[in-house]
């Protein structure tokens, strides 16, 4: 197999795989509308072999000649922690944010499970061999890895194994491997990923074995139906930028009674092991950096654009938009004390892995899903009407309209064509498809807010506090004594 960066890696993808879009099977190297997205690909792996950048973004191992990621890296030192962040800031800036599977959020959580393969041997004697082989397999081959954790929305007012095709299972076993049926969403960057990472969700019951298994498969495999949401991509590079390069496509996999190969099982119905790899997913420090990183690059992107908008029209000389810029740089230097907080604090575990502290990052991803929905709210109320001024097409000197445009449409210290365009931008980002589509992932991709601010009150160190009035009360009894 091609590795990403040396060659034409897209030949890879065409490897039998079906992918819907549109009500029609496509072949993501050639459809138009999968073209950006990798082409952006396409360009990050290439920093591998960039002498500028190659060791920024990735480091020599022992079962590659060439560089690899550093999210494989396993950190034995602070110093090597704030590489890995680099690394992970170099392709954040690189998309401003806005791609969220790019296999480095997903090689963490493989670099994770192969950092505590011994405790997972428990729960399946080949757990251990296994993820090592993938773990260089995938390293080595630079292999694009996602992740399907989540089942599809039936009927929520039931338990999942109480309805119909609410849960992946096991329904037959050949010498090859599992054969399972069902279905699993959301699989963003399935369509162009080489392989996905598949378990339960939630945490099963006695006799519900057939649900508890944990594997990762090449999207390939016969049976394996991946069906896209609709492209929110444009062709109009120049005008929708950011559609055109980073629209990461969603998907649901439906497995139709595929053959799961034995090499690719890690955990075989175990109900308390998919659960406690379920509990490592949602808790892997290593993981939630990653998205810690990349979070703060898009809140600071989309601050960088509200504060462009708003000395573009002069409304940032208002007292009440200077408080609402105030509030998003709050919000981003919140962001950042935590991220530095989880790296001074982080400690050395039993492994001898240096990892950060898990609590400033769980408080992180929980603001998070507050944090940028309030930044777009802020954006849109300063742009306000302005946003829907911008004209349908651009405007240039050839063009009748353009003395007109030149005097209607300029801004305060910018030109009427640097204002649309940033106004246009900005759209982006509030108004269209793929907008939306963010506005939503950053809200849930950590699950449930209400469920993740819950299980964070569950986990914490209650004790202080209960100390703090308990030393208040006996020190109001010692004085009326």
């Amino acid at each position: 197999m091609s590795n990403l960066g040396q060659g034409d890696w897209r030949a890879t993808l065409q490897d039998g795989r079906t992918v819907w879009l549109d009500g029609q099977k496509v072949d993501v190297t050639t459809d138009k509308k999968f073209k950006g997205v990798l082409e952006t690909i396409t360009s990050l792996f290439s920093m591998l072999e960039d002498p500028v950048n190659q060791t920024i973004l990735g480091y020599k191992n022992n079962e590659s000649t060439t560089f690899v990621h550093k999210a494989f890296l396993v950190p034995k030192t602070y110093e090597q922690l704030l590489e890995k962040r680099a690394a992970f800031e170099l392709w954040s800036e690189m998309t401003y944010g806005v791609m969220s599977r790019l296999s480095d959020y997903a090689y963490c959580l493989l670099t994770g499970y192969y950092m505590d393969k011994a405790f997972f041997t428990q729960f399946d004697k080949g757990f251990s061999l296994k993820i090592t082989a993938y773990y260089k397999q995938a390293s080595s081959q630079k292999r694009i890895i996602t992740t399907a954790i989540l089942d599809p929305q039936i009927d929520r007012s039931q338990a999942p194994e109480q309805v119909e095709g609410g849960l992946l299972k096991v329904v037959g076993e050949t010498k090859g491997g599992l054969i399972v049926r069902g279905a699993k969403m959301i699989a963003t960057a399935a369509p162009y990923a080489h392989d996905v990472l598949v378990m339960p969700h939630q945490k099963l019951n006695k006799g519900q074995e057939e649900y508890a298994n944990m594997f990762i498969i090449p999207l390939n495999l016969p049976g394996l139906q991946i069906v896209c949401r609709e492209s929110f991509s444009s062709p109009f590079a120049e005008k929708h930028f950011i559609q055109a390069n980073f629209d990461e496509m969603d998907a649901v996999l439906i497995f139709d009674d595929v053959c799961i190969p034995w090499e690719r099982v890690l955990i075989r119905g175990s109900i308390e092991g998919v659960y406690e790899a379920q509990q490592h997913q949602q808790m892997n420090p290593l993981a939630h950096y990653q998205t810690v990183v990349r979070l703060l690059t898009k809140l600071q992107f989309i601050a960088g654009v509200t504060t462009a908008i708003a000395e573009s029209i002069g409304a940032n000389h208002f007292l009440h938009v200077q408080e609402k810029l105030g509030e998003d740089y709050t919000k981003i230097d919140t962001i950042k004390a935590l991220l530095t907080s989880a790296e001074i604090d982080g400690e050395v575990n039993e492994q001898g892995v240096y990892v950060p502290a898990s609590v400033p990052l769980q408080v992180a991803r929980n603001l998070g899903t507050e944090y940028y929905p309030r930044m777009i709210e802020i954006l849109k109320g300063i742009g306000a009407g302005g946003f829907i001024q911008v004209p349908s097409n651009p405007i240039t000197e050839k063009d009748e309209l353009f003395p007109f445009f030149q005097r209607y449409y300029r801004g305060t210290e910018v030109d009427a064509k640097t204002k649309t365009d940033l106004f246009q931008l900005a759209w982006e980002l509030i108004g269209s498809p793929l907008g939306a589509r963010h506005d939503l992932y950053e809200r849930f991709y950590s699950g449930d807010p209400i469920r993740t601010f819950a299980n964070f009150y569950s986990q914490y160190d209650k004790d202080p506090l209960r100390d703090r009035i308990s030393n208040l009360w006996k020190q109001f009894e010692e004085e009326g004594a």
